[in-house]
């Protein structure tokens, strides 16, 4: 990723902008212990405490970095009851990157970000719909199946 991802300006921009980056190498005790890091690149997002909210393993593109990292941050705030902050970062990584890899999970956690913040089931099946038109064979489209059901 140092030779292909990280130099490029888009991504350079964002990290220096969204994220504290930390380099550790996958044998850094007692991190690799702590962080189970099996395998390099592992990139995990972590809260201001330290706690894991999202892990991605194996080499990422630069067109796939930045929404995994979006989607990162959304859930840091989506498990800390930061609803509008996770809300937020999930609408940017949909509208600036539609087609990434980190959208269909997008798609499903913005339908569960607005249940939980209005307990209005409408937008876990507006989930499904949209995954289902979208990505139809997606882990997450399978995940969001039950919502097809929501009135």
């Amino acid at each position: 990723m140092d030779a292909v991802t990280y130099p490029q300006h888009e991504v350079i921009e964002f990290v220096n902008q969204a994220v504290i980056p930390l380099r550790v190498a996958y044998n850094t005790e007692p991190l690799a212990t702590n962080f189970n890091l099996k395998w390099t690149p592992t990139l995990i997002v972590l809260d201001p405490d330290g706690k894991e909210h999202n892990r991605t393993v194996g080499f990422i593109s630069p067109e796939q970095l930045i929404p995994s990292l979006l989607l990162g941050i959304a859930k840091v705030h989506f498990d800390r009851d930061m609803f509008s902050e996770a809300l937020a970062n999930l609408e940017t990584l949909l509208l600036k990157y539609p087609k990434s890899d980190a959208a269909p999970e997008a798609i499903f956690f913005r339908g569960v970000v607005k249940y939980k913040a209005t307990h209005d089931a409408k937008p876990l099946k507006q989930a499904y719909e949209l995954l289902d038109a979208n990505f139809p064979g997606a882990e997450w489209t399978k995940r969001a199946y039950p919502y097809r059901l929501l009135p």
